[in-house]
């Protein structure tokens, strides 16, 4: 998905300086604060995030938006649908 897409981020995750499960983990406590429609961006430097956070969403019902490589770090996108 092209970056121009990308719907309206409501909150935004800074957890470059943290370690698996340290995103996934932020991320599921901000989906619970969350209302459906929220859109979620998590940024993360740690690789893990790019496979664990995806698998989540899909568990957890949500909707991944994208995975998008940034300078240095991952941005990745989740609208919550519940």
């Amino acid at each position: 998905m092209p970056d121009d897409t990308i719907p309206a981020i409501t909150r935004t995750i800074d957890a470059r300086g943290s370690f698996c499960p340290g995103p996934l983990m932020e991320l599921i406590r901000a989906t619970r604060e969350a209302q459906a429609g929220d859109v979620i961006a998590v940024l993360s430097a740690d690789g893990g995030s790019r496979t664990d956070i995806p698998k989540w969403v899909e568990k957890a019902g949500h909707r991944m938006v994208g995975v998008f490589n940034r300078d240095g770090y991952d941005q990745i996108v989740v609208e919550t649908l519940h």
